[in-house]
């Protein structure tokens, strides 16, 4: 049985996720990640053919790691329920992963997206694709018809728990427990289901 290899491809992206939580998508060179690991830049080149490789499998990682919590999350029964724990999910995961996170945070335009392989994109796009399908699935869930249903379960299961891990993480802050329980409150307060959230 052969021997695992000193450089695997996560190691290096670990590497990379660091250096971009730490100095931003600039930061991360091929010859840094090289430099972070102790590897020669050969090992790098082995595994990413360029730059734009490097970010994107950086960034489809972290998406991929993110959205397989999330989609669990959103496909609970009760849509109140799933939508209170969607919003807790988000600010949990990224108190646990937050190198994952900064990633995330810094955006596919600002990782070189326009020179990532067109499978990179499509592969980025589906991936979007999906957890749009299962919010849109979601608020259909709820069977609420106002019009505001849609900017209301958005708000409580995305933009608010985004806001408080960006003001966290742009800080250079460590998201502390209580934000999770912050953010559920205010999703469960958005869509009106303080008393069942309550109750479980």
């Amino acid at each position: 049985m052969g021997r695992p290899p000193k450089h695997d491809a996560d190691r290096l992206l670990d590497a990379a996720a660091e250096l971009l939580a730490a100095g931003g998508p600039a930061a991360v060179t091929m010859s840094a990640v090289a430099k972070a690991v102790g590897a020669p830049s050969g090992s790098v080149y082995h595994r990413f053919p360029d730059r734009p490789a490097l970010l994107a499998a950086l960034w489809s990682r972290a998406l991929r790691r993110f959205h397989e919590e999330l989609l669990a999350v959103f496909t609970i029964e009760r849509p109140e329920e799933a939508i209170r724990r969607g919003a807790r999910a988000t600010l949990d995961w990224a108190r646990r992963n937050p190198r994952d996170a900064a990633v995330l945070l810094a955006g596919a335009r600002e990782l070189g997206e326009r020179d990532w392989s067109r499978q990179a994109r499509e592969d980025t796009a589906r991936a979007n694709a999906a957890i749009q399908d299962a919010l849109t699935e979601l608020i259909a869930r709820t069977g609420d018809t106002d019009p505001q249903a849609t900017d209301r379960v958005l708000l409580a299961a995305v933009d608010l728990p985004y806001a408080l891990v960006r003001r966290y993480l742009r800080a250079g802050q460590q998201i502390p427990p209580h934000a999770a329980d912050l953010a559920e409150q205010a999703a469960a307060a958005l869509i009106g289901a303080n008393d069942r959230s309550a109750a479980d």
